[in-house]
């Protein structure tokens, strides 16, 4: 729902964008990164690229929380998959030697040992062999194996912080009010260059100086068993002439098959938004795993009419 009732307005926003500045580039951080960026780059002339910063702090992140700080200097990875459940495929010191057999021994043993707030995607390294870019209470609400409505001893196991969202975006608001008053209170404004790719590819562009990214783009057999119009996180060059997607190939069976739970969701409600059809909302609900995994078609398809009237005026031309 959210994502179809902001793509009305990603529309307009194209069409005023290609009348007034058709070649610039729409750098967008918005969620559902997948569902928006794919809906730009399929069907809007815009140059779209979606941005996360889950991908730049993925394995520093995981380094740290392994212990494994001495590696980080100098080390070298491949990231990609989808946003949210891009995958770290590879990862090697500044010697070239192999990190995952480390990382996958110590994850397990942290996870058998003591409770902490990545438990959920330590079970990932565990079960599927690879660790993912997105939060654990995140990745918790993206497959049916870990928030069950009758299974409540499988959140304490995990640890999953349920309302850690909510709780985020208060201290988020608490902070601007804070920045806010600080500003006001002696009029002195500061600012530090922050980890996020916008002002890099920024620079890049002008300064034709490569830069690498994580970026989100329409996939065209980047990653070659993944579907050719899914939205797809891979990484990218940029230089004066762009953003430049690089090839991925295939991902292991498993990880791929993963992110296809997810794709059919997005792409469905892509179409939902680009038809305007009541059934392609239900259809994109139906394919969503953790949906799947709690309710019958049925309740899905109640569900969703009591969301579509609940946003009234916004979602009057669902039919």
């Amino acid at each position: 729902i959210r994502a179809l009732r902001t793509i009305p307005g990603l529309q307009d926003f194209a069409d005023e964008r290609t009348e007034v500045c058709p070649n610039a580039w729409f750098l967008n951080y918005t969620n559902p990164m997948a569902m928006l960026s794919g809906y730009m780059q399929r069907y809007t002339s815009v140059k779209t690229v979606g941005l996360c910063h889950s991908v730049q702090v993925c394995s520093e992140q995981l380094l740290k929380a392994l212990g494994m700080e001495n590696v980080l200097e100098g080390r070298r990875e491949t990231i990609a998959g989808i946003n949210h459940m891009g995958w770290l495929l590879e990862i090697y010191d500044k010697d070239g030697n192999d990190l995952y057999p480390e990382i996958r021994k110590r994850a397990l043993e942290k996870n058998l040992t003591e409770k902490h707030e990545d438990m959920v995607r330590y079970e990932y390294i565990r079960r599927l062999g690879y660790y993912c870019t997105e939060s654990s209470e995140h990745n918790a609400e993206y497959n049916p194996w870990f928030i069950k409505s009758r299974r409540p001893d499988l959140i304490d196991k995990y640890n999953i912080p349920l309302d850690e969202y909510p709780r985020r975006c208060i201290r988020q608001i608490e902070g601007w009010e804070k920045e806010k008053n600080d500003i006001l209170k002696d009029g002195k404004i500061t600012h530090e260059r922050s980890r996020e790719y916008a002002s890099y590819i920024m620079e890049a562009m002008v300064t034709n100086v490569p830069y690498k990214i994580g970026g989100n783009v329409i996939n065209e057999g980047l990653i070659s068993n993944l579907p050719a119009d899914a939205c797809v996180e891979v990484p990218c060059l940029v230089d004066n002439m762009g953003i430049h997607p690089c090839k991925i190939g295939r991902l292991p069976v498993q990880l791929a098959a993963m992110n296809l739970t997810n794709i059919g969701a997005q792409l469905m409600t892509i179409e939902a938004a680009v038809t305007k059809k009541r059934e392609a909302i239900y259809q994109a609900a139906f394919l969503d795993p953790h949906t799947a995994a709690e309710l019958s078609v049925d309740e899905i398809v109640t569900m969703c009419d009591e969301l579509i009237d609940a946003h009234g005026e916004y979602m009057k031309e669902y039919r």
